[in-house]
């Protein structure tokens, strides 16, 4: 059996622009993901027994629903009730909404593992509650949470593949496509694997950069 990648050669410019389709709904996605993480973080970790019942509610349902038949429902669903959205804006929506639900856990986690004396300290010299959390306690759980927020954001961007059933024109869906009309799903996937690599490495090399940044940062203002 023989292999032509040159079949592969005249497509690459498409590739390349659905590549880019799928770091903006990545992007996109991540923006949304992390906003309705902290909103949720928020409510989780405020004194408002309803707050905490809504935010423990949306983990829980989002979590255990498959990423794939949420983005049916927005997509084929929502039209039902009179919701039309492109397959753009579904994807990125629910790729926002079920990362949201694990950065939302990550978010928390940061905040709570800040001394709750540095809160008392800054309420102290009379900064309001969001201020303090604005200026002393969220810049410090950003450091925590960034690791594993570097991660959520990687698999989010692998996710992205999953648009490909809503019809979004990203890598995968475009792969598929020419894959079926030249019959050479070997060589077309071959490819968008190495493209999908190329994205996740870069973005992973981004957030270690990222952490080396934030803890020079640190050494210089403890010198």
């Amino acid at each position: 059996m023989g292999y032509d990648f040159s079949l592969v050669y005249e497509y690459i410019p498409f590739l390349i622009e659905a590549a880019g389709l799928t770091v903006k709904i990545s992007i996109l996605s991540i923006l949304v993901s992390t906003g309705v993480g902290l909103v949720s973080a928020f409510m989780k970790i405020s004194r408002f027994k309803v707050l905490q019942m809504i935010s423990d509610s949306y983990i829980a349902i989002i979590r255990g629903v498959p990423l794939l038949v949420q983005l049916y429902l927005i997509y084929y669903a929502l039209p039902q009730f009179g919701i039309q959205l492109s397959a753009f804006s579904a994807a990125v929506i629910g790729l926002g909404i079920y990362s949201g639900s694990y950065v939302s856990e990550i978010a928390r986690g940061s905040i709570a593992s800040i001394p709750f004396g540095q809160m008392e300290a800054a309420r102290s010299l009379g900064m309001t509650y969001f201020t303090a959390m604005k200026k002393v306690i969220l810049p410090q759980a950003f450091r925590f949470s960034l690791p594993p927020l570097g991660n959520q954001f990687i698999i989010t961007l692998k996710n992205s593949s999953l648009a490909s059933v809503i019809t979004a024109n990203e890598l995968m869906h475009t792969t598929a496509r020419f894959a079926s009309v030249n019959f050479a799903f070997l060589e077309f996937f071959i490819v968008a694997s190495i493209m999908y690599f190329i994205m996740t490495f870069t973005l992973s090399k981004l957030v270690k950069w990222m952490e080396i940044r934030l803890s020079v940062g640190d050494r210089r203002s403890n010198a």
